[in-house]
């Protein structure tokens, strides 16, 4: 990647534009177990390598993090933001 930066996402934890080898990651990541930030960072990566979440894709994962799926089911059972207005 030429770079990796962090955004506020209302409805993604990362995206990748493959053209510009730039890496996006939810900042709400930040709050979440350190596991699921490095599967999502692992995640947009990989999309270097094969754009479309095919099995080459999923290959690519098993190689580079064999246990991408407990960690995507991690963070799937988080809630994407934690918002408190509550004082």
């Amino acid at each position: 990647a030429n770079s990796i930066n962090t955004k506020k996402m209302k409805t993604k934890w990362g995206s990748c534009n493959i053209q510009a080898k730039r890496i996006w990651l939810n900042l709400e990541l930040a709050k979440k177990p350190f596991e699921c930030m490095e599967y999502i960072l692992v995640h947009e990566l990989v999309h270097l390598l094969e754009r479309h979440h095919n099995q080459r894709f999923r290959s690519l994962m098993d190689k580079h993090m064999p246990n991408w799926r407990e960690r995507r089911d991690l963070l799937n059972s988080l809630p994407l933001a934690y918002e408190d207005w509550s004082y």
